[in-house]
């Protein structure tokens, strides 16, 4: 059994609200300095391979994930382990052994934990964001936004896990004394997507690990390295083996094992509608020796409508919906989307 120590840093606990994470201003020379060393820094460290973690012990696997610049395909970012359905019972095991020690009596060290993660990464703002602009090839700005989210969801879930901790039932009947707490629900599968590869997978972990539950975490197929950078920071700020267990390999092959292992409890995915679909079926037969339904959490690809007030300052308007349209490539599933036809006669007047 595993309990989450305090980590190697006085118990941190927030000192203020929620406020989200200011964006670095990269018109600034003294930031695009920072960022251009960064760079530098990252590129010298691609090409590196990294372990697989399971219950703290790392290992290896003859097949490799090559995680691929692709904006350079090249450039080999990293080299990763390739789990597989042989890796799903260990790690099961790994992430059920520490489980118990998660328990809602740590609820303040957990949260602590993860305001020390956050800190890491935001005193390793630039690096983080120069990995992902060789990972998938975001620019400076769409880095950044993803770091500072990532930064946001731990010091969010952190608050949240505090408030949540102190909880009082909303009514007291005469002559009864009730009390209400929550409890962490057992060993998730956490599966990302690769347009968020950090915020989205360091938001669903950190979740689940400052509510007490362990995770199998399988990165993102095509952005397994910043998934890698983040565990490492896991690492450092203390996590116990298996908490935590750090898993890239194929979705059809471990996640769906995974997916379908008697023993998860539950399924935080964000991905594709036909996967999601995919998982959402999966979790639902039961499996032998399957004690409980399982709980998924399905975040599926779409677009979003903007809708333009009569009192809106349409130039504001417009900037907005342009950037919201095609940022990032258009490879977000937050992103506007205009009517086909409209799209239509934009693409035909910026022709002209």
């Amino acid at each position: 059994m595993a309990t989450l120590e305090a980590p190697p840093l006085p118990l941190r606990l927030h000192s203020g609200p929620f406020v989200n994470e200011p964006m670095i201003d990269f018109s600034k020379e003294e930031n695009a300095k920072k960022m251009r060393a960064a760079i530098d820094k990252v590129r010298a460290e691609l090409g590196r391979e990294y372990d697989m973690v399971i219950g703290g012990k790392r290992r290896r696997t003859v097949e490799k994930i090559r995680s691929i610049n692709p904006a350079k395909p090249s450039q080999v970012v990293g080299v990763h382990q390739n789990a597989s359905a042989a890796e799903v019972e260990p790690a099961m095991q790994a992430a059920l052994g520490a489980f118990p020690g998660l328990e809602p009596p740590h609820s303040e060290e957990r949260a602590s934990f993860v305001f020390h993660v956050a800190d890491i990464i935001r005193e390793r703002r630039f690096e983080f964001c120069a990995w992902l602009v060789f990972e998938v090839s975001k620019n400076w700005g769409e880095a950044d936004a993803d770091i500072a989210e990532t930064i946001d969801f731990c010091e969010l879930y952190a608050r949240e896990a505090l408030r949540m901790a102190h909880v009082e039932t909303p009514t007291q009947l005469p002559g009864e004394r009730d009390r209400l707490f929550y409890i962490p629900l057992g060993v998730g599968a956490v599966i990302p997507p690769w347009n968020f590869p950090c915020a989205i997978m360091a938001g669903m972990t950190m979740a689940s690990v400052v509510m007490g539950n362990t995770v199998v975490l399988k990165p993102s197929h095509d952005a397994p390295t910043i998934a890698a950078k983040f565990f490492e920071v896991l690492e450092e700020c203390g996590l116990p083996g298996g908490v935590v267990n750090f898993c890239p390999g194929s979705g059809s092959t471990f996640g769906d094992a995974i997916v379908g292992h008697p023993k998860t409890r539950f399924i935080a995915f964000t991905g594709s509608k036909g996967v999601g679909l995919h998982i959402n079926q999966r979790a639902a037969e039961q499996q032998l020796g399957q004690m409980w339904i399982k709980r998924t959490v399905l975040e599926m690809g779409g677009k979003d409508a903007i809708v333009v007030d009569s009192d809106t300052d349409v130039d504001t308007a417009v900037e907005g919906v342009a950037q919201a349209a095609f940022g990032f490539q258009g490879q977000k599933c937050s992103l506007a989307r205009a009517p086909l036809s409209t799209r239509r006669s934009m693409t035909n007047s910026w022709r002209n």
